[in-house]
């Protein structure tokens, strides 16, 4: 691999080198840990079952800035679709190509040098400035930020402000940051009939029959009209199945998956309720098993969106729009803490496909961006 010029550039090449599918780290934690060891950081490895995670922090007073990220990648797939190796950096045409480029390993890169930019420039900053890593985001999820934030909230260690890495840019760098997440809910649900002979309806209970009905209200109703940051809820069935594989056979067991993206006018106790009284109110002998992925939240327009923004204006020339789109992050176990949290990452238009990419200009750029934000949380505001 021929190391680019631009620090964040070769770094974001290093750490994607590393082949780390998920919950592998394969070093990457490693690697950012020495570079911020040289800044003073202290840095705590925290292992809980197959996943490694990495707290790192330097300053012992408030207000704490940090950036969080994740160092796993999906898998690469068809390894016959992909025009290079997926795990050997490669830069054509201005393109940074390699699993983890865009998602997220160019991130993470930049808020390194970003931070080494920073403290070189502001050895005696006020506050702290933190890092939150794991390498458990784009699995199970159960082992990573989640448990290093019970175990910082443990101890009563609170983050003020965080950057979340996610690429959250659309059509050019900066374009959108995220500054929320819509709830998620999934269920899966048992609906119990009686089998036998189609010929014979008298003697049979349909688990389909009972399941349609409900099911499509389910899908109909109005949950809530949505507020000034979320659309309203949005209910959708992903899965039916159902059957013997018989056409002359009434099955006697339905089952049916479903998710709701919900918004901060509900909560996950409000939509349980709702859907077993639904089902009850029909007569439905169910079973349903609820999954809760995370709660909605809300960073409003302040300290950290008016940074981030002010950053992205000076650097990027455009004003970001504010979104709560898309699926759930590792931002839903840090937000609860009391945290200000955003995302803000480059271009998503290739992320978990073959031949992610990440424009090398943006990744320069996204590190301007990072810098900034730093100065004007921890300088400006601080």
């Amino acid at each position: 691999m021929q190391k680019h010029s631009d620090s964040t550039v070769s770094l974001a090449q290093a750490l994607i080198e590393r082949p780390s599918v998920t919950p592998e780290d394969f070093g990457c934690q490693q690697l950012m840990a020495e570079r911020l060891a040289k800044l003073g950081f202290n840095n705590e490895s925290m292992v809980f079952e197959d996943t490694t995670n990495l707290w790192a922090r330097k300053g012992a007073s408030g207000p704490v800035f940090c950036f969080a990220g994740h160092t796993d990648v999906v898998p690469a797939g068809n390894l016959e679709l992909w025009h290079t190796p997926p795990f050997e950096p490669v830069i054509i045409d201005n393109m940074l190509y390699g699993r983890g480029a865009a998602d997220m390993k160019g991130s993470l890169a930049a808020m390194i040098v970003a931070t080494e930019r920073f403290i070189t420039d502001y050895p005696d900053h006020p506050g702290s400035i933190a890092f939150l890593i794991t390498s458990d985001e784009e699995g199970p999820f159960i082992n990573g930020t989640t448990r290093v934030i019970d175990t910082l909230e443990a101890r009563n260690e609170k983050i003020d402000y965080c950057i979340v890495g996610e690429p959250s840019s659309s059509k050019q760098l900066g374009d959108v940051v995220k500054n929320g997440r819509r709830g998620s809910i999934s269920a899966e649900l048992h609906i119990h009939g009686k089998q036998g002979h189609v010929a014979y309806p008298e003697h049979v209970i349909n688990p389909i029959h009972l399941a349609m009905p409900v099911l499509a209200e389910l899908s109909q109703m109005h949950w809530d009209s949505g507020n000034e940051y979320f659309p309203p809820t949005s209910f959708q069935l992903s899965n039916i199945q159902s059957g013997t594989g018989a056409t002359n056979v009434v099955p006697g067991h339905l089952t049916a998956l479903f998710n709701l993206r919900y918004s901060t006018e509900l909560n996950a106790q409000m939509i349980v309720d709702k859907v077993e009284a639904l089902l009850t109110q029909h007569e439905i002998d169910f079973e349903i098993n609820w999954i809760f992925n995370g709660q909605p939240f809300i960073t409003e327009p302040s300290t950290l969106v008016d940074s981030v923004v002010q950053a992205i204006e000076t650097c990027c020339k455009i004003r970001p729009e504010l979104s709560t789109s898309g699926g759930t992050s590792d931002g839903r176990f840090i937000a609860p803490t009391g945290a200000q949290v955003i995302e803000l990452g480059p271009c998503n238009a290739t992320i978990h496909q073959v031949n992610e990419s990440v424009s090398v200009p943006d990744l320069i750029q996204l590190t301007d961006v990072y810098y900034h934000t730093l100065v004007n949380v921890l300088v400006n505001h601080g």
